[in-house]
């Protein structure tokens, strides 16, 4: 709106017909009748504010009040027909739950056959103390494990390496050998529960230990489901829990691709995350574009191997954030679907619809959880689960209230699932598949998402590939831009934080999990005494056969094998004859060396 004028000494937007032509609308005579007599009227008896501090973001070019998202995408103040492309209509842009492309989801019923799994990423000090939170969980209504390993084994080093030390059982589980997962799954049954793994760099290592324990309680590996995280792009983009360089760390990705199609038919050998994207401050669109286009990384190199994506394409699973707005998250996970289907039927040519199919998991925003007056982070988990579920998500994690400040409590645990438990069977949400299809509004935001991330895309295909993307730094560079300016709007009160930069208290310390040094002391002691009883001898051999395959250059195998070079092989047998994580990552790293990022100017 421009060129105000003055009405009874207050300052008056021209009139708010202007703003119905933007963007190459096309109002219907109704609403233009509207905006001249009802809604001019109203605003001039009231203006419209801001929420936040009426400066920076929340002013546009002429001083009037601005709308946005959280990641600052202007919001319009009524969304009708005229938002949406003019040949928009169902079939095309929606069609029906469970059909291309997939808008409405991916299953026709939506949560009436099949409730979304709910998880609780949990992991702390020792396997047995872990051990102990699962049956827990499961017992109080739990459907799926979610393990967080402790930094030491996120990158490759045993609880008794230097590296190691005040980080043991921190903020995962410490996992050094078969030994340690074996207790850690004790009397739980992994035929009959799935199990997610959020490990990356050392995730072959992990995935195998699963599957040798899965083994040796007699589970049949083509019946145990979950996955394992194993997303090394994001790594570089984001987390920066890297070991080894790009390209070999691809290989043993690719690696996981084709043992997994031929041995673990509905186990997920990726969940390929935003996630950890937007925790390092992206916006949505961020989010939403860069954690696709890794999953065409891995599609091209799988296919440079040869593999069929018809073959592993069924088996990639995708992980998202689920923030504090709610209609951009929800718009977010629908353009994630139409995306994927586009890519994987137009780009890569799949035939299979099951290729077509993007399945998500989805965690609350753990960067949106406050220190200050914690309580109310519960409020903020209720808000994002339920955009997660009106999203569409097959799976979900909720945070726990208290984990801005320490690793959740046994009640802080219990309310986050508790809040999943309500969402479903209170508050009426799952009795309908994608009830927001068909809001102006929702698919206005869904159509931006896609085309947003196709601009993305096209930039990314410009450099040859996220690898290459990476390497010059440019994923890096947008998230940290989009990081500081959200960081700038929050320091000036442009985004309100309840409880941290308005509504502010004092208030008491509130009780947290602490993990004392003990855990370390406990795991040394066992790493010494399995050395002691371990074929040495076996585990020298395994290792060094590793060694030689990990130095080879893989190719797909033939007449229905994997190749004879792949790792996964002989990272089993160097797991069933108890090498720890941190002596298998030592040999990779002898073959492939260790990663350090360049600084980006």
């Amino acid at each position: 709106m421009a060129n105000n004028r003055r009405s009874e000494g207050k300052a008056v937007s021209e009139s708010p017909v202007t703003d119905l032509f933007e963007a190459g609308r096309r109002p219907a005579e109704s609403e233009k009748q509207w905006a001249e007599k009802t809604l001019a009227p109203t605003l001039e008896k009231a203006p419209e504010r801001p929420i936040g501090a009426p400066t920076g973001v929340n002013l546009d070019e002429h001083g009037d009040a601005r709308f946005s998202t959280i990641s600052n995408v202007p919001i319009r103040r009524l969304y009708t027909q005229a938002d949406l492309p003019e040949d928009w209509s169902y079939d095309p842009y929606l069609n029906y739950p469970g059909q291309p492309p997939f808008t409405r989801g991916i299953h026709a019923s939506g949560y009436r056959g099949k409730m979304w799994t709910m998880r609780q990423f949990s992991g702390f000090a020792s396997p047995e103390e872990t051990n102990q939170r699962y049956k827990y969980l499961l017992a109080h209504g739990g459907h799926g494990l979610s393990v967080a390993f402790d930094l030491p084994t996120l990158m490759g080093y045993d609880s008794d390496h230097p590296f190691s030390e005040g980080e043991v059982g921190k903020c995962g589980v410490a996992i050094d050998s078969l030994e340690d997962m074996e207790i850690l799954f004790d009397g739980i049954d992994l035929e009959k529960t799935t199990t997610s793994m959020t490990i990356n760099s050392p995730a072959s290592i992990l995935w195998a230990m699963y599957l040798v324990v899965a083994e040796k309680q007699g589970a049949d590996w083509k019946k145990i489901s979950g996955t394992t995280q194993n997303d090394i792009l994001k790594e570089y983009i984001a987390q920066k829990e890297y070991i080894y360089p790009p390209p070999p760390s691809m290989r043993l990705v690719i690696d996981t691709f084709e043992f997994g199609s031929k041995f673990t038919p509905k186990f997920n050998t990726i969940s390929i995350s935003g996630y950890h994207i937007r925790e390092a401050g992206s916006t949505a669109l961020q989010e939403l574009a860069f954690t696709i286009y890794d999953g065409v990384e891995y599609v091209e190199w799988a296919r440079r191997r040869g593999l069929d994506v018809d073959e592993f394409g069924p088996r990639l699973s995708f992980f998202f954030n689920a923030h504090n707005d709610f209609f951009e998250e929800i718009a977010k996970y629908r353009a994630a679907r139409k995306i994927w289907y586009r890519l994987m039927k137009d780009r890569f040519g799949a035939k299979q619809q099951r290729t077509w199919l993007m399945r998500f998991h989805t965690q609350t925003a753990g960067v949106s959880l406050t220190a200050q007056q914690p309580m109310n982070n519960i409020a903020r988990v209720a808000i994002q689960a339920l955009a997660a579920v009106l999203g569409g998500t097959q799976s979900l994690h909720t945070d726990s209230y208290d984990e801005a400040l320490a690793l959740p409590t046994e009640d802080a645990v219990r309310i986050a699932l508790r809040t999943q438990q309500i969402i479903a069977y209170e508050s009426g949400v799952a009795n309908t598949v994608d009830p927001l299809g068909g809001s102006y509004f929702v698919e206005r935001q869904t159509l931006d998402m896609e085309n947003g991330a196709f601009e993305y895309f096209d930039k990314l295909d410009a450099m040859g590939g996220m690898v290459k993307a990476i390497e010059k730094g440019y994923p890096q560079k947008e998230i940290a831009e989009a990081s500081y300016q959200f960081q700038r709007a929050t320091e000036a009160r442009e985004k309100i934080m309840v409880g941290a930069n308005e509504f502010v208290v004092e208030e008491p310390a509130p009780n947290i999990l602490y993990i004392g040094e003990e855990v370390a002391q406990a795991q040394t002691r066992k790493l010494k005494a399995l050395r002691e009883r371990r074929s040495n001898d076996e585990v020298r051999r395994c290792l060094d056969a590793l060694k030689h395959a990990a130095a080879q250059e893989p190719k797909a195998g033939e007449n229905g094998q994997i190749s004879p070079v792949n790792t996964m092989p002989f990272i089993i047998d160097a797991v069933k004859a108890y090498a720890t994580v941190g002596e298998i990552c030592d040999a990779l790293r002898e073959v492939y060396g260790t990663y350090e990022e360049t600084a980006f100017a």
